[in-house]
């Protein structure tokens, strides 16, 4: 039989409130930055313009794989090797077509659209990219008169290896009302490591710990 505990008494709703930390952690409450290859070019403007239109992007999951050994009638579970899943952003797509256009170009570049030809080299094509989770909360700092707001980095999450698998299709509708165009890019990688909170301060996004 399980025991409660003596404190159950004790587990209302201004105990959870008073663990509730921060309010709890928010899914709008993000930003992305992607690296490009040297290939295709850089531009500040661009970058930052992916940060603000880069709408939806995922927490990775953590996967370990299962070794089924059977045993007399009964399956003892043991650890297997780790996967990593896809991981899909969502991009708004504007008018001028820039963050469509440099990802049509990356996946060009591992293989090209007309010849089957591309770059060989792995470490070419294959990026990094961070995932922010953003707090709610702000601070400010500077001297009086002239204060800006840092916005805590509650975690980070680094992407290594990265790159496109495959750039989604964008839907095209006479009865498309009220609608900006989206569409998806989902990418492969070779593994993500977590960071502990930073802080990120103005248009850029810094995270420290490890």
């Amino acid at each position: 039989m399980a025991i409660l505990g003596e404190t159950f008494d004790k587990r209302n709703i201004q105990s959870f409130r008073d663990r509730m930390i921060g309010g709890g952690a928010r899914p709008n409450m993000f930003e992305v930055n992607i690296d490009l290859p040297d290939q295709i070019g850089k531009d500040k403007n661009r970058d930052e313009n992916m940060r603000f239109m880069i709408k939806a992007a995922e927490i990775p999951a953590a996967n370990i794989g299962n070794i089924p050994v059977p045993f007399r009638g009964r399956v003892l579970p043991v650890a297997g090797d780790r996967t990593f899943d896809p991981w899909t952003v969502t991009i708004i797509n504007d008018a001028s077509f820039d963050i469509r256009r440099v990802m049509e170009e990356w996946s060009n570049l591992i293989n090209d659209l007309q010849f089957d030809v591309g770059d060989i080299n792995p470490a070419d094509y294959q990026k990094s990219a961070q995932v922010f989770q953003l707090s709610r909360q702000s601070q400010g700092s500077g001297t009086s008169g002239n204060e800006t707001n840092v916005i805590q980095t509650l975690r980070t999450y680094n992407f290594e290896g990265i790159y496109p698998n495959a750039v989604s299709s964008i839907p095209l509708d006479y009865g498309a009302t009220d609608q900006i165009e989206e569409f998806q890019v989902t990418f492969n990688y070779l593994f993500w490591t977590a960071e502990l909170p930073g802080f990120a301060k103005g248009n850029e996004s810094v995270s420290v710990g490890n």
